[in-house]
């Protein structure tokens, strides 16, 4: 829990909420944020108070179809060296998942940036691939070794995603109420604050970007909660010691110069136009779906989610992780079944490790 001084902060903070008299329900978009809100029993604390803050679509992993987990396996078990983050190994289609293919003899390895990848690339003639992930906080990082010249049998299947596209159609769908959205700090370094204000302006919907610290998510309720009281809707900033009006311009012109953005399916919800970001046509001879595209045409149709998985509905805030009947009985992070449950940044991984609520069976 807190430590002493930062406990009373904390007191001292959910009593303000609370002496607004209001009952409010808040969204995240950050699975660091959803850690910190169970680890540190922020849910009990704001529920007192008169908040509830729900989970939405910030997980980078658990947002990636079945299809992209389908096309890394079929690339893996035709002869493609297939390298991604760990979180990605395990989760789960219909035609197995990336640690299956590897069981099964593929060469699949997990990396932990996209320069040991194209180390291993250089360390070989047979083709590798590197899956990327994430949202705006690690596509510059894929940006960088494009920037000089690659080993040819190097290329990058892209399942990177952006923020705003997704808020978008959280609102177009219209199936979640929430009264104000706590935005993720991370991606607001790169991209500073603009891209959030057409929600303020458009929707009335307050907003705050918010660090990743126990005291930052109290502070950033508290701060929705004012704006709601004082009938202001605005995008502020609690993040401010490591947050800038605009960004890191070096990284958004990066991403400007090697990505644009496509229409794509995210877990859980329909196509996103403008949601993804695949490789511009001057990197095309790096780009996997275009180097592989034979390959790629052989991947089998893939169910949505497992059987039962309610994922999807966790990701567009309708469920917590224990609505789900899955939850802690035939799906645990020792068998998942649906992403959410494999990332540590998923919602039903962190509520199998932290969250009191758990399902034994």
């Amino acid at each position: 829990m807190f430590k002493y001084r930062d406990g009373e902060t904390a007191k001292k903070i959910v009593a303000s909420i609370k002496d607004m008299g209001l009952r409010s329900k808040f969204m995240h978009v950050c699975g660091t944020h959803q850690d910190t809100i169970v680890r540190f029993g922020l849910e009990e604390m704001l529920l007192d108070a008169g908040i509830e803050i729900c989970q939405g679509p910030g997980c980078p992993v658990c947002v990636t179809t079945s299809k992209e987990i389908a096309d890394a396996v079929t690339l893996a078990r035709n002869g493609v060296t297939v390298t991604a983050f760990g979180d990605m190994m395990r989760v789960p289609t219909t035609i197995g998942s990336l640690f299956d293919a590897k069981a099964d003899g593929a060469d699949v390895r997990i990396v932990y940036s996209i320069e040991d990848a194209v180390r291993m690339a250089g360390g070989q003639t047979s083709p590798l691939v590197f899956v990327s992930v994430g949202f705006e906080t690690t596509a510059p990082s894929t940006c960088v070794p494009l920037q000089k010249p690659l080993p040819k049998n190097f290329s990058i299947y892209s399942c990177h995603r952006i923020c705003p596209p997704a808020l978008q159609a959280i609102f177009d769908m219209g199936e979640t109420k929430v009264n104000g959205f706590i935005m993720p700090g991370h991606v607001a370094v790169i991209t500073g604050l603009d891209m959030f204000r057409p929600f303020a302006d458009k929707y009335r919907m307050p907003q705050v970007v918010a660090g990743f610290e126990p005291l930052d998510i109290l502070m950033a309720s508290y701060m929705l909660t004012k704006q709601i009281y004082e009938g202001r809707a605005e995008v502020e900033n609690e993040y401010s010691r490591l947050v800038k009006e605009h960004g890191n311009p070096i990284a958004r012109k990066l991403m400007e110069d090697t990505f644009i953005p496509v229409d794509r399916e995210w877990r859980g919800f329909p196509v996103i136009p403008k949601s993804a970001l695949a490789l511009r046509p001057e990197h095309s001879e790096h780009d996997a779906t275009i180097v592989h595209g034979d390959i790629l045409k052989t991947t089998p149709e893939v169910e949505a989610e497992a059987a039962g998985c309610r994922c999807g509905e966790v990701l567009r805030g309708l469920i917590s992780s224990e609505e789900c009947p899955m939850f802690g009985a035939v799906c645990r992070p020792s068998n998942p079944r649906g992403p959410c449950m494999v990332s540590e940044e998923g919602s039903c991984s962190i509520a199998y490790r932290f969250s009191a609520k758990k399902v034994r069976k």
